[in-house]
């Protein structure tokens, strides 16, 4: 069994359930859905709820993971079966602090079609970045398109490379950021700027949507100015 991180102080563990409860209350997790953070302490572990509703989720439900994905002490809990796709992402990217991952309908007609998803307005300027998407069956052939293996967890992250956002084929997406609020952030404006788009797209013509230096520049205020929204929708959640 790998050995503990350190303790985590219980407000962290507060945010973190938080984050779950966050992305349900904005129409981004279902029943399904998850969200972790590196370990503050160890960049080798990191921490997701057991497997349970999003909306359910509290700090005592929070699990300790390293990265081939072991639970550290799970007393008799299950992790995701997905928590693979985070581990994978963990390894590859010690800039990333936290992960969310959905099935929102709105995101996945672009993991299905040759239209790719685009930034459509400041807040979700970091998808002017680009928007990968993976194809499961590129490499593991006809599956249940669940990210179940570390294999599949690092062939993800392979796709995702240095971006913000990979969608899954026929899945949902993955979202990363460098702190635990921005990450919900950005799931949530992937969420509304998908919609925008198919609303844009709906009425014709070219999209005017943000390039690539728009997008940096506006993503620099976005993540300075974060705490805002997630001091409200946490208030939303807490209550």
């Amino acid at each position: 069994m790998s050995r503990s991180g350190g303790p985590v102080d219980r407000a962290t563990l507060e945010d973190l359930a938080a984050a779950s409860r966050i992305l349900v209350d904005q129409g981004v997790f279902d029943a399904a859905g998850h969200v972790s953070m590196r370990h503050p302490s160890h960049p080798e572990r990191f921490l997701m709820s057991r497997s349970l509703a999003p909306q359910m989720v509290t700090a005592d439900d929070i699990m300790e993971f390293d990265l081939d994905c072991n639970a550290v002490d799970p007393q008799g809990r299950n992790g995701f079966i997905e928590r693979y796709l985070h581990g994978g992402i963990f390894r590859a990217r010690p800039d990333v602090m936290a992960i969310a991952h959905s099935h929102s309908p709105s995101v996945i007609a672009f993991g299905l079609s040759n239209t790719p998803m685009q930034a459509m307005y400041h807040n979700a300027a970091f998808l002017a970045q680009g928007v990968p998407v993976f194809d499961i069956r590129e490499k593991f052939g006809v599956t249940d398109v669940v990210v179940s293996t570390a294999e599949k967890g690092a062939a993800l992250a392979e796709v995702l490379a240095d971006k913000p956002v990979a969608l899954l084929r026929a899945h949902g997406m993955v979202v990363v950021g460098p702190t635990l609020p921005v990450a919900v952030f950005r799931a949530i404006f992937t969420d509304v700027s998908a919609r925008i788009q198919h609303q844009a797209l709906a009425l014709g013509g070219p999209l005017a949507a943000l390039d690539a230096d728009e997008g940096r520049l506006a993503d620099v205020v976005n993540v300075q100015t974060v705490g805002r929204s997630w001091d409200l929708w946490k208030q939303r959640v807490m209550k």
